[in-house]
C-alpha cells in the first residue's frame, strides 16, 4: 500500500545527556524561530550589479557586514558601523548606536532608515538622499516611486507627494466605505496592495473600493470599559459584493481619471501591469462566478478599453494570480502564467495577444518566477518537476526552449540571482539538512561553487522521534504524500496513540522535503517524545498538484479530503503499533473545517478532535474564496446545504474542542459560536476556547498557550 520515498532518523548517537533532554513547549512554539531554528545568514543579499554577496555578522560582539564572492576564498568586512558613522556625520547626521539593517541589491546606493528617514547613500561620495521623509514614513500604504514620488493614504484618501514642499491630495471622498490604495477582493488572486507606479514612475495606477452595499461586521474590542463595536465589511458568500474600479494619477499633468473597467460592477480587477512604455495598464478582469477571465488593455491617457488580449473559460473555476511579465528588452512580448492545461506553466504571448508557444509543460507545476538574465534571453523560475515536494531553479532559454536545471541537490530550494542572473545564492534545506547555503554561476549543474553556510542541527541535544515522508494510494489510485514522526525510543511491538493533524484546502502544502518535513514548528516532535505517533497528510484540495487535484472539491468541499483521510486511517490501523481506539485528529482553519466535518461524520474513528478558526457554515464565509470553491449557495444549495455543520452538531459523538481568536476577521466567530449553540440545542457536549485580542491565528506568545490548551487535551483524552 505504502511507497516508502525516503527516510530521516534524527536519533543518532545521542549522549546519555542529550537523550535525556526533551523539548518543552517554549522551545517548540517560540525558540523554534529563534534559538532553535536552524543557522542562517542575516540579511544575506547580492551587491548591486556584482556577483558578490554580504551579510551581517557579529564580530567581537558588533556587527560587521561581510561581503564575498567567487573569485575569492574567504570573506573581508565590508562596512562597520564606525565606517558607516564616518559616513552619515559627514553628511550631516547623528552617529547610529547600532548597525541597521541596509538594501545593497536594489541599486548602486545603499538604501536604510535614518531617525524615520528612508535614505539612499551614495558610498562613493558620501552624500545622503532621503527618499521618503519621516512624516511619510508614518502614513499608511506610503510607496515611493522611481522618479521620487510618495503615494501615501491620509485620513482614508490617496495624497501624492514630492519630497515636504509638493503635496497633492487626489481623492476627496475617501471614508470606511469608499477606500482608495489599498489591498481589494480581501487579498484574494495574488493582490497584497493598493498602488502600482509606472515604470519611470510619473503615472500611478490604484484601487478605489466601494464597499458602502456590503454589509458591516461586528467585531468585538473587549479592552475598553465598555467594550466598543468596531465594524468591518464582510461580504458573505451570495450577498453583495463590493464594487472596484481603477484610477490613474498623473503626477505631471495632476489630471486623474478613472479606467472604463465598465460592468458589470461585481467584478474582480486583479494583476494589474504596465506595458513597458507607460502608455497602457493591463489588467486581467475575473467575473464573480470565477470561471471567465479576460486580460484587458486600457489606455493610460484617456482610460479608454483597448482590447482584450485574451480569454480564459474554466467550467470549474480560473483563478490569475500573477500580473503579465513583459520579457527584458522586447517590449512586444510578455510571459504569462496559466494551469489551463492542468499544471501551472509559462506561456509566452505577444502583445496582441497571440500565443507564441507554451513554454513549459508536463505534470508538475511552476510554483514562481524569478526573473531574467540581463540578455532577457534566458528566464528563471522555480518547479515541482523533480517532485511535488521539492523546489529546483531552472532556466529556460525563449528562443530554444532548451531548460536546465540549476540546483543539484534535494530539497526545497530557496534562491536569490544577482543583478544581471548570472550567479546564485542557493538556501536550501532537507529532511537531513537543516540549512545549506551556496554561491555559484547559474550557469549548468557542472559548476564551481562556494560554501557559505553549512547550519548545524539546532536539535542535536534533544532527544527525538524519528520522522519519514512517505505516499499512499488514495481510493482512485492517486499518490498521497504522508508524514509521520514517530516516538522517541520507538519499539515496534508496542502501541501507540496517535495524533493526526491536517489542513486539506487549497493553496496550502504541509508535506515537503524540507527541515522538520515542512512543519514550522516542534509540536510534532514535542508529541512524538511523549509517546505519541504524529501523522499529516495531503488530501484533495491541496497545492501544487495540479488544477484536477485541487478542483476535487468544487461544490462539495470536505468530501474527497474525507475520502482520503479515510485512507490515511486505514494505513494507520494497519500497522501493528497503532492503537486505533486511541487517535486524535487537529486542523485550523480550512483544516478546522475538515475536522468537524469528519468526526460528524465519521463517529467513532477518532476519540477526540480539536478544531481551530473552523468555517462551519460556508454561507458564513466571504464570497471570493467560498464562491470559487462552492458556487453561490444560490447555484449550490445541495452543496452549502451538505457542509452546513451547524445542522449536523447533533451528531457529536466524540470529544471536540473548538478554538477561536475572538477578533477574527477571516473565519469570522459567528460560525464557532452557532455550532456551540446548537449543541447546545441538541444536548450534545463540546469544548471551546476563545483567545481575546487574537484574529485567525494566535501568535506570539499566546501560541505556545494555545499548543499547551490542544496537548492538555489530547492527553486527557487519549490516557
Amino acid at each position: 500500500m505504502k511507497k516508502i520515498i525516503f527516510f530521516f532518523a534524527v536519533l543518532i548517537n545521542l549522549s546519555a545527556f542529550a537523550q535525556s533532554k526533551l523539548l518543552t513547549m517554549d522551545d517548540a512554539l517560540v525558540k523554534n524561530r529563534t534559538t532553535l531554528a536552524p543557522e542562517n545568514l542575516k540579511q544575506l543579499q547580492f551587491v548591486y550589479n556584482t556577483g558578490d554577496y554580504v551579510y551581517l555578522k557579529k564580530i567581537n560582539n558588533e556587527d560587521v557586514w561581510m561581503r564575498g564572492g567567487l573569485k575569492s576564498v574567504g570573506e573581508s568586512p565590508f562596512l562597520t558601523l564606525g565606517q558607516l558613522n564616518e559616513k552619515l556625520t559627514s553628511a550631516g547626521y547623528t552617529a547610529l548606536k547600532t548597525m541597521p539593517a541596509i538594501q545593497f541589491n536594489k541599486s548602486d546606493e545603499w538604501i536604510l532608515n535614518i531617525d524615520g528617514n528612508k535614505v539612499a547613500m551614495n558610498p562613493a561620495n558620501g552624500k545622503v538622499n532621503v527618499v521618503i521623509p519621516q512624516y511619510y514614513t508614518g502614513k499608511e500604504n506610503a510607496e515611493e516611486s522611481s522618479a521620487g514620488y510618495i503615494a501615501y493614504l491620509d485620513n482614508y484618501n490617496l495624497f501624492v507627494a514630492k519630497g515636504m514642499d509638493e503635496r497633492n491630495q487626489v481623492t476627496n471622498d475617501g471614508s470606511k466605505d469608499i477606500v482608495y490604495a489599498s489591498s481589494v477582493h480581501r487579498d484574494e488572486f495574488g493582490i497584497n496592495k493598493g498602488t502600482f507606479w509606472s515604470n519611470n514612475g510619473k503615472l500611478l495606477a490604484f484601487y478605489r473600493m466601494d464597499q458602502s452595499m456590503v454589509t458591516d461586521y461586528p467585531i468585538i474590542n473587549w479592552t475598553t470599559r465598555p467594550a466598543k463595536n468596531e465594524n468591518i465589511k464582510y461580504p458573505m458568500a451570495g450577498d453583495k459584493s463590493h464594487h472596484v474600479t481603477v484610477g490613474v494619477y498623473n503626477t505631471i499633468t495632476k489630471r486623474l481619471l478613472y479606467l472604463k473597467t465598465g460592468e458589470p460592477l461585481e467584478q474582480y480587477l486583479t494583476n494589474i501591469a504596465w506595458s513597458p512604455d507607460d502608455k497602457y495598464v493591463y489588467i486581467a478582469v475575473l467575473n464573480r462566478g470565477q470561471d471567465h477571465m479576460m486580460l484587458n488593455q486600457y489606455d493610460a491617457v484617456t482610460g479608454d478599453f483597448i482590447k482584450t488580449l485574451f480569454e480564459e473559460k474554466d467550467d470549474k473555476y480560473t483563478e490569475p494570480l500573477v500580473p503579465m511579465l513583459f520579457v527584458n528588452n522586447n517590449p512586444g512580448q510578455f510571459i504569462w502564467q496559466s494551469n489551463h492545461d492542468g499544471w501551472n506553466h509559462l506561456y509566452l504571448y505577444d502583445i496582441n495577444g497571440n500565443l507564441i508557444k507554451q513554454l513549459t509543460k508536463g505534470k508538475w507545476e511552476v510554483t514562481d518566477v524569478k526573473g531574467f538574465d540581463g540578455t532577457g534571453l534566458n528566464l528563471y523560475y522555480i518547479s515541482t518537476e523533480e517532485s511535488p515536494i521539492t523546489r529546483n531553479l531552472y532556466k529556460l532559454n525563449l528562443k530554444t526552449g532548451a531548460i536546465a536545471k540549476i540546483t543539484k541537490s534535494t530539497g526545497v530550494h530557496t534562491v536569490q540571482l544577482n543583478t544581471d542572473g548570472s550567479t546564485v545564492i542557493d538556501s536550501y534545506s532537507s529532511t537531513d539538512i537543516p540549512r545549506k547555503i551556496l554561491l555559484y554561476q547559474a550557469k549548468s549543474m557542472d559548476k564551481k561553487e562556494k560554501l557559505l553556510l553549512q547550519a548545524s542541527n539546532s536539535l542535536a541535544d534533544y532527544a527525538l522521534g524519528s520522522m519519514s515522508i512517505f505516499t499512499i494510494k488514495n481510493n482512485t489510485g492517486i499518490d498521497l504524500y504522508c508524514r509521520m514522526f514517530k516516538p522517541t525510543g520507538f519499539d515496534s511491538t508496542k502501541k501507540y496513540p496517535v495524533i493526526v493533524y491536517w489542513y486539506g484546502g487549497p493553496h496550502a502544502q504541509m508535506i515537503l522535503n524540507s527541515w522538520n518535513g515542512g512543519a514550522g514548528d516542534y509540536w510534532f516532535q514535542y508529541m512524538a517524545e511523549r509517546g505519541y505517533l504524529v501523522f499529516s497528510l495531503d488530501p484533495r484540495g491541496s497545492d501544487n498538484r495540479g488544477k484536477a487535484f485541487e478542483q476535487a472539491i468544487f461544490r462539495h468541499a470536505g468530501e474527497p479530503q474525507m475520502e482520503d483521510m479515510m485512507n490515511g486511517v486505514n494505513y494507520l490501523t494497519s500497522l501493528p503499533f497503532v492503537d486505533k481506539d486511541r487517535m486524535g485528529l487537529f486542523g485550523w482553519s480550512y483544516g478546522g473545517f475538515m475536522t468537524t466535518d469528519f468526526v460528524l461524520n465519521h463517529p467513532g474513528v477518532f476519540k477526540t478532535a480539536v478544531a481551530g478558526g473552523p468555517v462551519m457554515n460556508w454561507q458564513y464565509y466571504e464570497i471570493m474564496y467560498g464562491e470559487r470553491y462552492m458556487d453561490s449557495p444560490q447555484e449550490n444549495p445541495e452543496g452549502y446545504e451538505a457542509t452546513n455543520l451547524i445542522k449536523q452538531a447533533y451528531k457529536l459523538k466524540d470529544k471536540l474542542l473548538l478554538i477561536h481568536g475572538l477578533q477574527d476577521p477571516v473565519v469570522v466567530q459567528e460560525n464557532s459560536v452557532n455550532f456551540v449553540k446548537a449543541c447546545v440545542d441538541a444536548g450534545v457536549q463540546v469544548d471551546y476556547m476563545i483567545y481575546p485580542g487574537h484574529e485567525h491565528n494566535v501568535l506570539g506568545k499566546d501560541r505556545a498557550h494555545l499548543y499547551q490548551k490542544v496537548t492538555d487535551y489530547f492527553m486527557q483524552n487519549l490516557k
